[in-house]
Formats: C-alpha cells, sequence, structure tokens
C-alpha cells in the first residue's frame, strides 16, 4: 500500500501530468491521480513509452482516475461516455493505472431502494464490462454519513456489506472504495476490515473526523487532515488493510477548512503531506 495524491481534494490546481507529479513529489506522495482524457491524449501523441518515463523518472506511480462517465445523468450522457470509455480506459491501463472510482448517494428523493438498486446496476454493468476489457478496475464508494444520508426520502446503500452485494452484482471487476470516514460514520468494524479480500478494495481514502461530535451528527464535508484529532482509528484501519494485503493507493480527502485557509498550495502540499507521514505513509 502507499500514499498517493489527489490534488483536486485537496485544493491544489494542476494544468498538466507533469505539474500533478511534481506536486506528489513535493509532498513526499510515492503516486498520483491524472486525467484519463490527457493520458490518452498524449499516449497517441507520444506513444505510451513515453508517458511511463515520465512517471518512471519521477518515482511516482500512476494511481488512478476519476470515473469518466456521466452515469448519473440522462440516457444520452450516459451513453456518449460510454462509448468514449474505451479509449480512457486502455491508455489507463497501459500506464498501468488501471483503478478508477466514483462515490454513490446514500439517498433519493425520487428512486425506492429496489429501483435505486436497479438502477444502479444497469448503469454499471455496461462500465465494468468495458473496464474489464481493457484490464482495469471500478471501486464504488459507499457514503456512510447519517446526517447526508437522512437528508432525502427513500434510503439506500450506505453500509460495505451492502456495496460489496451490489458490486458482485455489477461484475468480477469492481469493489469499492473504501473511505475511512465512511467506514466510521457508517459503524464499520476493524473486524469487517479483516473479512474482506484484497481484491475486493480497488481504492482508499484517509481522514478524520472532528472532536467532540457524536458519529450521528458528523456533516459530511467538515473533516480533518488524516491523524488530525484520533476519532478514527486510522492505525487499526491501515493495519487491517495490510493484514488483508491491501497494496493499492491510499489518498487523503480531508475536506479540511485548515487546509483550505492556507495561502498557498506549497502550504497546502507541506500539511498534507506530514499528515500522510503522521499515519505512517
Amino acid at each position: 500500500m502507499y500514499s498517493a495524491l489527489s490534488p483536486g481534494a485537496i485544493g491544489v490546481r494542476v494544468a498538466s501530468l507533469e505539474e500533478a507529479i511534481a506536486a506528489a513529489r513535493k509532498a513526499g506522495f510515492a503516486g498520483v491521480e491524472f486525467s484519463p482524457g490527457e493520458v490518452a491524449d498524449r499516449v497517441e501523441t507520444q506513444g505510451v513509452d513515453a508517458i511511463r518515463r515520465i512517471f518512471e523518472e519521477a518515482g511516482i506511480r500512476p494511481a488512478g482516475f476519476g470515473l469518466p462517465v456521466d452515469w448519473r445523468g440522462d440516457e444520452a450522457a450516459w451513453q456518449r461516455d460510454l462509448a468514449l470509455l474505451p479509449r480512457l480506459a486502455q491508455a489507463a491501463a497501459a500506464i498501468g493505472g488501471g483503478r478508477t472510482m466514483t462515490w454513490i448517494m446514500p439517498c433519493s428523493n425520487t428512486l425506492p431502494f429496489p429501483e435505486n438498486r436497479a438502477f444502479h446496476v444497469k448503469r454499471f454493468q455496461p462500465i465494468a464490462q468495458v473496464l474489464a476489457e481493457h484490464g482495469c478496475r471500478l471501486g464504488l464508494e459507499f457514503i456512510g454519513t447519517k446526517t447526508l444520508r437522512d437528508s432525502q426520502q427513500y434510503p439506500f446503500i450506505y453500509r460495505m456489506e451492502e456495496m460489496l452485494a451490489m458490486a458482485a452484482d455489477i461484475g468480477p471487476n469492481v469493489g469499492i472504495l473504501l473511505d475511512t470516514w465512511h467506514w466510521y460514520t457508517s459503524g464499520g468494524t476493524l473486524e469487517d476490515l479483516r473479512a474482506l479480500r484484497p481484491e475486493q478494495v480497488v481504492y482508499v481514502h484517509v481522514n478524520d473526523a472532528p472532536a467532540d461530535v457524536p458519529v450521528e451528527a458528523q456533516i459530511d464535508n467538515v473533516r480533518a487532515l488524516p491523524g488530525e484529532t484520533g476519532v478514527i482509528d486510522i492505525a487499526g484501519f491501515l493495519q487491517a488493510l495490510r493484514d488483508i494485503g491491501y497494496n493499492g493507493p491510499v489518498t487523503p480527502e480531508p475536506f479540511s477548512e485548515k487546509l483550505r485557509a492556507l495561502p498557498s498550495d506549497d502550504d497546502r502540499l507541506r500539511l498534507i503531506g506530514e499528515s500522510m507521514r503522521r499515519i505512517g505513509l
């Protein structure tokens, strides 16, 4: 398992692959998320070996990419992006970055649970098939925050075991994006993590929770830096993943006001790098 930077998740803007890699190096990360569109364009113009060398010479690994499909939108948008996905997946896999991920809302104002689950399976099955054909895996993130899942009329999946069950219905290359925040707010345990198989975990996010706030009152976008408060047992979480043999990226997603308030990207990179080293990554 290794640390990976998502520049956008900490408010750092990058305009190119080189800038993303430089940011990851500056903060002491071992990997970085990338734009599959940029990678596909550059593989076509420069060749896959040239793009691989950019990562190799920097000592940074291609960690993964956000799912580039508007699966929540209307049928036309979904079909449009589905048609573009093979090119993007092929390029990402060719450079060794065949992990992609997206999050699933834990509630709906329009679809009761059975209809909502059927919608997700229908939308994701063709996506998973394309990804599998090109050697990519898909991680689905469950959202555990009670204040968010209670915000709409119909409840939906918010626990790890339910998301794993839906992932299995979608395809063999589909697993979960496991976030410390959602593991904590959904009532997850270390025993739950130790029961996982490593292939079920596609991607990992880490962050901490504000102190002195009951778990059921936590607000989804008000978080803390990894290891900052000790509310979430990040040490136990990471050890459980080591124990099962997870060897993929671990990316901070802190939604931290402290981070946002810093005056420069360099300051944000310094602080997030320090927080990751504090938790042993």
